[in-house]
């Protein structure tokens, strides 16, 4: 952006905003409108939905009706008291076609089956039937949605068994389903009692419409609700009645254009209606299609959910409108934009014309023309500024000629500071290098002097107190424990300083370890620590310094007692690397780790945690010592977790591998 013209500038600034404001506006209309629309959809589902159900209710009702009256016939109380089989089949199958039902039976007042419209029977009982059994206890009429299974209706008829018997087909979306088939059939039954003339229950007339592969209802309910709309060739609204999951009347077309009995509803609208009884208002994909749909649960007599009724409206047609509203508004917003953005373009031309002339003229000043001179159009903030360019111009004129004298003042006095700064320089430099030798020397002085004061101390306290032997032996010991700390940080310091190097042997890093444990052993006693071995036996032979290594060793291992409390756990491991070219030899402890400011410090000398009793050389030695032979240390640590060490030595390429047995 900072490489663009200011012309550039103030168009992209203005159409930014422009572009901001018209996209939120576009942005929110468009959402309004869509959802507005969506939800106008739903709505109107809902409302479809309803129309569905009382549709269905009213055919519920018309059974219910249909029974109710014929139960109430005078010659069918008169065949039972009578027990006249003949008349009763004859009329009973008139009354069934006439009502369009499915089954007509009569049961005596202990549910034992009289008559079937289709056929004679004999005296089975049917009291599994729900509503029959409703019936006979409470001697009231009843009519209810509820599964009736293979078996039951091809004692009705084999065509019913037919009917009812739907393959299934496998639908996208749907929940998985081992069956191949559906056998039982969902009626609408209904049941009314059967007095004598007494008043005494002689008896129960039950009949169904069975819902399977009839179309009566969801085509009724798209006549009511859609009147054959149709958008793009297929047809707006479509209605279903499932049972369980599984589309057994229904106007959904498949792609071949036949019914989409057999096929299944989407898992997510199945857990959530029939499984959880909750009604579905929304996007659900049908068969090959997304529609807004509405599905509610259908409950048997028991309350339990057996099925659902859907409704739905293609998704597309709203969809469309939607994209049409998008497409509208996104017009007006680019319309708005160009014109928006030819006033912008118009406006700075106004502005920036003014301002390349005065470029121009800065660029003659850059040049030395002091002499250029701006010519002023407008009295607004930019001819204020030409005037105010042009008098700066002649200021500028007048302050060069003073600065030409100046000048050549300056470059002597210039010339005279560099040499005295280039021997600050020098100065400077050799007072860093005194600097760094200070801080070796301190650090050196600071290490030692405190065990030198305990020293010359106690060696007053024996010149003072030679009486007191019973004190000669404790400061006498004293003073050799401080004197052999003195001792071993010179001899750190004088090691760490030569780097002598390493005198290697061929040997087996297993027994360097193995040894190292062995003079540690009372230390790992004392310090009640369980060390673990996971040693290679399979390593090669390696070229090191026996010695030097095994002092590392021993450094990483003592550091490792210290860190643990009691009831540690040091683990040392052998191995080979990954790309075979060194052997890894991995010290890990859960002592109480390294923190992160530390973790970096580890190596420096003079570096340690344990106050006194540390001189901070070990691992700056053992560092110095691993590098010495090519190889390297590796340090990973959590405070409160653990250590873990790792050295890594190379392996020569004359080395043989050779296995420890």
């Amino acid at each position: 952006m900072n490489n663009f013209s200011l012309r550039a500038k103030l168009i992209f600034s203005f159409s930014s905003i422009i572009l901001i404001g018209v996209f939120l506006s576009v942005m929110t209309g468009i959402k309004l409108i869509g959802n507005t629309i969506i939800k106008q959809a739903q709505d109107k589902v809902k409302l479809d939905l309803n129309s569905a159900r009382e549709v269905y209710q009213t055919e519920c009702t018309k059974v219910k009706n249909s029974v109710r009256l014929t139960a109430l016939r005078f010659f069918i109380k008169d065949s039972i008291v009578k027990n006249s089989t003949q008349r009763l089949v004859i009329e009973l199958e008139k009354i069934r076609e006439n009502e369009s039902l499915d089954i007509l039976n009569i049961m005596d007042e202990n549910g034992r089956i009289i008559i079937r419209s289709h056929h004679s029977s004999n005296r089975e009982k049917n009291l599994d039937n729900v509503i029959i059994s409703r019936v006979l206890e409470n001697k009231i009429n009843i009519v209810s949605t509820q599964i009736i299974s293979g078996e039951n209706l091809k004692k009705e008829s084999h065509e019913l068994a037919q009917r009812a018997r739907i393959r299934l087909i496998p639908t996208s979306k749907a929940r998985s389903k081992s069956l191949l088939e559906k056998t039982s059939g969902m009626i609408i039954g209904a049941a009314a009692p059967i007095f004598g003339y007494k008043g005494e229950l002689i008896g129960v007339l039950y009949g169904g419409k069975l819902i399977n592969k009839n179309f009566d209802i969801v085509d009724k309910v798209k006549d009511i609700v859609y009147r054959g709309e149709r958008y793009k060739g297929k047809d707006v609204g479509t209605v279903t009645i499932f049972q369980d999951d599984i589309r057994i009347s229904t106007n959904v077309k498949r792609s071949d254009g036949k019914r989409a009995i057999g096929t299944r509803v989407s898992q997510e609208v199945y857990e959530q209606v029939v499984k959880k009884g909750i009604p579905w208002i929304g996007r659900a994909f049908v068969v090959n299609e997304w529609y807004i749909t509405a599905y509610e649960p259908l409950r048997n007599l028991n309350g339990k959910i057996i099925g659902m009724i859907y409704v739905g409206m293609l998704e597309a047609p709203y969809l469309d409108l939607k994209n049409r509203v998008v497409i509208t508004f996104l017009g007006i917003a680019l319309i708005s934009v160009m014109l928006l953005s030819i006033i912008a373009y118009s406006t700075t031309k106004k502005i920036t014309n003014p301002l390349k002339k005065l470029l121009f003229a800065t660029k003659k000043v850059i040049e030395g023309d002091f002499s250029h001179r701006v010519k002023i159009i407008a009295n607004d903030e930019i001819g204020q500024l030409t005037d105010s360019f042009n008098k700066m111009n002649s200021e500028l004129q007048k302050v060069n000629k003073k600065y030409l004298i100046l000048n050549k003042s300056l470059e002597k006095k210039v010339r005279e500071k560099s040499i005295e700064l280039k021997k600050a320089q020098d100065q400077l430099i050799q007072a860093e290098k005194m600097s760094s030798l200070g801080k070796l020397s301190a650090g050196i002085a600071h290490e030692i002097n405190n065990p030198l004061t305990s020293i010359l101390i106690n060696a007053h306290l024996i010149s003072n107190q030679l009486k007191q032997k019973e004190h000669y032996k404790e400061n006498l010991n004293l003073i050799i424990d401080e004197t052999s700390r003195c001792s071993t940080i010179v001899k750190g310091l004088l090691e760490f300083s030569r780097q002598n190097p390493p005198e290697k042997n061929p040997t087996h890093i297993n027994d360097v370890i193995e040894k190292t444990l062995l003079l540690l052993k009372s230390h790992v006693l004392m310090h009640k620590v369980k060390v673990e071995k996971k040693l290679n036996k399979n390593l090669p032979i390696i070229m090191i310094d026996i010695n030097k290594i095994e002092q590392v060793f021993t450094n990483i291992t003592i550091n490792a007692l210290e860190a643990i409390s009691t009831d540690g756990k040091l683990s040392i491991i052998s191995r080979l690397s990954d790309d075979k070219k060194f052997l890894q030899i991995i010290f890990t402890d859960n002592g109480a780790g390294i923190s992160e400011e530390n973790i970096g410090k580890i190596f420096d000398p003079f570096f340690t945690t344990r106050g006194q009793e540390g001189t901070g050389l070990g691992l700056s030695i053992s560092y110095g010592i691993v590098k010495q032979h090519r190889g390297s240390i590796q340090v990973k640590s959590k405070l409160g977790k653990g250590t873990t060490i790792t050295v890594c030595l190379p392996i020569e390429k004359s080395s043989k591998k050779n296995s420890k047995e």
